[in-house]
């Protein structure tokens, strides 16, 4: 039990602290997405402010004419194909680097995450809020936001790589700062455009954080084993040369 407590927690190991911090974030993760969903079906108290964030939102975004197409041109960028087109920009990045195995990382959290959120939409089939003279009209459904849930993958996918690879605190500590702030701002485009509610993408948000945990953890998991089969076939080798 001793042994395998501290392979789990080894940073070095293949199957250490990388991968049980992935494993405790996705936990952690279902768990708080798991109580959003229940309060949001249940009619809790945050449905109520739900409803009441997303009118006040919407008086305000009727006035506000140039907030509003800022936050329109935001919301528009961090679509499907806008997300899967800053994707393949990143992707390119990283093939050019030899980054393989953050590659596998990219290509299965973005697509995979909007995947992901199209089956929990059609699973709790929400409505989106509705409003006598709406901003954005949608036929989706509303819980979790897509849009958030993308941008949380692919930012955040941003922001552990350039950490990663800094050489400093601040280096490791800006990026998700900036990660945080832009998936903050297509989050509230959202509500302030109306096709979504407070709960809608703190859902969304959660959940991308989760998913993107497993696929890092599950990537570098890979490029650990590989490694580790190099040096053992090489080490089996070296005997043989001599």
């Amino acid at each position: 039990m001793q042994r395998f407590t501290a392979e789990r927690l080894s940073p070095e190991s293949e199957y250490g602290l990388h991968l049980t911090l992935g494993v405790a974030m996705l936990v952690i993760a279902t768990a708080v997405f798991a109580h959003l969903a229940g309060a949001m079906v249940a009619g809790a108290p945050i449905t109520r402010l739900d409803l009441e964030l997303a009118h006040w939102l919407h008086a305000h975004a009727r006035v506000n004419g140039g907030l509003r197409q800022f936050l329109m041109a935001v919301t528009h960028l961090h679509s499907t194909p806008g997300i899967l087109g800053l994707a393949a920009l990143a992707a390119g990045c990283l093939y050019r680097r030899g980054q393989r195995y953050w590659l596998v990382a990219l290509a299965s959290a973005v697509p995979g995450g909007l995947i992901l959120n199209v089956l929990l939409k059609h699973t709790f089939e929400r409505a989106r809020p509705h409003f006598d003279e709406p901003l954005l009209q949608l036929s989706t459904y509303s819980f979790p936001s897509g849009h958030t849930m993308a941008a949380t993958v692919l930012y955040g996918f941003i922001a552990c790589y350039a950490a990663r690879h800094a050489r400093s605190w601040p280096g490791r500590v800006l990026p998700l700062v900036l990660a945080l702030a832009m998936v903050a701002t297509v989050a509230f485009s959202r509500m302030y455009l109306g096709v979504h509610y407070l709960s809608d993408v703190l859902a969304a948000a959660v959940e991308g954080c989760g998913w993107l945990a497993i696929c890092i953890a599950g990537a570098t998991t890979l490029d650990r084993r590989a490694r580790a089969r190099a040096r053992r076939a090489g080490a089996a080798v070296a005997p043989q040369d001599k």
